[in-house]
C-alpha cells in the first residue's frame, strides 16, 4: 500500500508542477505580447516565484495523489464517473458548491494570515511579489500551501461530484489563480465593471489586495468582502495611466500609507 500511495503522490506532484509551468508560462507569454516590458527587470522575483510554486506543487500533489489513489483503488470519496448516477442538474450545482466552499475557506484563512503574529511566517512569501506576475499563482510558504491544498481533497469526502465537475473546479482554480496575479485585466471592461464584476473576482479586484493588503481577501467571489466590509473596489494596474482602471471607490487606509507592510492597513496593521 505504501508503494502505490507514494507513486500516486509523486505522479500528482508532477502533474501539478507541469500544469503550473504550462498555464503560468502561457499567460506570462501572453503578457509579453499584450504588454511588452511589463515584467522587465523582475527576473529575480520571477525565479523566486517559480521556486516557491514548484515547492507548493509537492504540497498540493501529495494529498491529491493519495485521494486519487483511494478513489480508484478503494472506492474512497464521493467522486462518481457515471453521469447518470445523479440528476444532471447536480453537476453544475456541485461545481458551484465547491467554489463557494473553497472561497469561504480562502477568505477566512486569508484574513487570518494577515494578522501580525501570523503574516511573516505564513503569508509574507506570497506578498514578496510586489506587484505579482503570472508566475506567482502558487508562490506560497509551506503552511499557506498546505491550507489551500487540503480544501478540495476534503470536499470530495463530503460533497458528491462528477469527475467532469471536479475537473472544472480544478481548471477554474488554476486559471483564476494565474490570471488574478498576472498584472493586467484580460476580461472586457463591460464584464469587470458590470453586474458580473460586482460579484465575481478578476485581476482588477485582486490587484488592489496586493497593493493595499488589508482588503479584497476573496478568491472567486466578492460576497464575503462585501458582507464584512473589506471590499474596497477595483484597483489600477501599474501600467495604466491615471484615470483608467479602478471603479472610483476610495482605497483603503493601506493605500493612504503607501500600502506597505507596516503602514496603516498593511499586513502588520494591528487593527482587526
Amino acid at each position: 500500500m505504501i508503494l502505490p500511495l507514494s507513486l500516486a503522490a509523486l505522479a500528482m506532484t508532477a502533474i501539478v508542477g507541469v500544469r503550473y509551468l504550462l498555464v503560468s508560462g502561457g499567460f506570462a507569454l501572453a503578457t509579453g505580447r499584450r504588454h511588452p516590458g511589463l515584467y522587465a527587470g523582475r527576473r529575480k522575483q520571477i525565479l523566486r516565484e517559480i521556486g516557491w510554486s514548484l515547492a507548493s506543487a509537492a504540497i498540493y500533489g501529495v494529498p491529491a495523489g493519495v485521494v486519487a489513489w483511494g478513489w480508484r483503488a478503494r472506492g474512497w470519496t464521493l467522486i462518481y464517473a457515471d453521469v447518470h448516477a445523479r440528476p444532471l442538474w447536480w453537476l453544475p450545482l456541485s461545481v458551484l458548491i465547491y467554489l463557494l466552499a473553497h472561497d469561504t475557506w480562502f477568505y477566512w484563512t486569508h484574513r487570518w494570515m494577515h494578522r501580525p503574529a501570523v503574516f511573516a511566517r505564513v503569508h509574507a512569501v506570497h506578498h514578496a511579489s510586489r506587484p505579482p506576475t503570472a508566475w506567482a499563482a502558487m508562490s506560497f510558504a509551506p503552511i499557506e500551501a498546505l491550507s489551500g491544498a487540503l480544501v478540495v481533497p476534503a470536499l470530495v469526502f463530503l460533497v458528491p461530484i462528477h469527475v467532469a465537475g471536479l475537473s472544472a473546479v480544478l481548471a477554474i482554480m488554476t486559471l483564476m489563480g494565474v490570471t488574478n496575479h498576472m498584472g493586467w485585466e484580460m476580461f472586457p471592461r463591460s464584464l469587470v465593471h458590470g453586474p458580473v464584476g460586482r460579484w465575481v473576482i478578476t485581476a482588477s479586484h485582486h490587484e488592489r489586495h496586493h497593493r493595499d493588503y488589508r482588503c479584497n481577501y476573496g478568491l472567486y467571489f466578492r460576497h464575503w468582502d462585501r458582507l464584512c466590509g473589506t471590499d474596497t473596489g477595483l484597483g489600477r494596474f501599474a501600467h495604466e495611466p491615471r484615470g483608467q482602471g479602478g471603479d472610483g471607490r476610495r482605497a483603503g487606509a493601506g493605500a493612504a500609507a503607501g500600502g506597505g507592510p507596516g503602514g496603516a492597513g498593511g499586513p502588520l496593521d494591528r487593527r482587526a
